[in-house]
């Protein structure tokens, strides 16, 4: 008896199914790897460009029991406006004073030192966060 092949001939019919169902999935994974690179790009491009308005703390001083200065650098647009929150707690981690800073100054770079009330001595200073076109 003569030995049968149970496979046809390499190439003779065309590619297996095992080489197309590779193919697609390089092609669908090629898709979707070029759609994520996208979208962590729009996301990147818009956090940067959405800020209109961004302040840093320079520094603090706790001036009395009842009052804190705090040095603030504030970028925006020349005719951006915004509010920032400043507060301040004390050595229990209790809030002790907040504040709304609002700047509407005409500049692109506005230092400012700002003073803020306390109900008790201040420890810490925290600039919570800013927001633009605030108000009016």
């Amino acid at each position: 008896m003569s030995a049968e092949r149970e496979q046809p001939p390499e190439g003779r019919y065309g590619r297996s199914a095992d080489a197309r169902a590779d193919r697609m999935l390089k092609i669908v994974g090629a898709v979707l790897g070029a759609g994520m690179i996208a979208l962590i790009g729009w996301f990147g491009y818009s956090h940067v460009v959405a800020k209109d308005l961004s302040a840093e703390m320079i520094k603090f001083k706790v001036v009395s029991d009842t009052e804190v200065r705090v040095h603030l650098e504030v970028r925006k647009d020349a005719g951006a406006t915004g509010v920032c929150t400043l507060s301040s707690q004390n050595e229990q981690h209790a809030e002790v004073g907040r504040k709304d800073v609002r700047f509407d100054q005409r500049a692109e770079r506005v230092d400012e030192i700002v003073k803020l009330r306390t109900t008790g001595r201040a420890t810490m200073v925290e600039l919570v966060g800013c927001q633009s076109g605030t108000g009016r």
